[in-house]
């Protein structure tokens, strides 16, 4: 029986693609685009919007594929340049505007209740402002830290702080009005 070296063929395709290899372009394409279009959907409400961001970004990786330095994941370095395609279209189309404030305070978790759907979630985290969507995503999703937030999207860290709170506070505003709405008490 023959063991394949799963991580060597993967270094193989990804050279195949740096010579300009379309078969083996193709197969990074298929094998991430799922994943990758559902993580510029997070950003992008509309799906089609979503597509663009995801093909143009996919562009930038064929194109700077050659820096991929096999540090780490391929699919995380692949995920990084969607972010910030993402975050890139959200600031040129939307003009996003971050509320400043001095003063914020500790947000306490609450977890969300198991019988929400992931669509239900992902329509609540749609409904948010963009800027406090952009800033939650990449925050609680994403795992960024707020130091680093602030330098990828030019704002205080403090603005990012103040907004995931804003946007935990409007999450679990309607997260309540659902949970009364299912109870029948609203």
């Amino acid at each position: 029986m023959k063991v394949i070296n799963l991580h060597q063929e993967e270094q193989t395709i990804i050279q195949m693609a740096i010579d300009q290899n379309r078969f083996a372009q193709q197969q990074i394409y298929t094998k991430y685009s799922s994943k990758m279009l559902s993580v510029c959907r997070q950003y992008i409400k509309d799906l089609q919007l979503a597509e663009d961001v995801m093909i143009t970004a996919f562009m930038k990786v064929f194109t700077h594929l050659k820096n991929f330095e096999h540090k780490g994941s391929f699919e995380g370095w692949i995920r990084r340049i969607m972010i910030n395609e993402c975050v890139s279209f959200i600031r040129v189309q939307k003009q996003v505007k971050f509320i400043e404030e001095e003063a914020f305070f500790e947000e306490r978790h609450n977890d969300i209740e198991s019988k929400f759907s992931v669509d239900d979630i992902q329509f609540l985290i749609d409904g948010l402002p963009d800027g406090y969507r952009m800033i939650f995503n990449l925050y609680a999703i994403e795992g960024y830290k707020h130091q680093e937030i602030a330098v990828m999207l030019g704002i205080n860290e403090g603005t990012s702080k103040s907004q995931l709170s804003h946007a935990r506070k409007m999450l679990q505003n309607q997260i309540n009005k659902l949970k009364n709405y299912e109870n029948g008490t609203e």
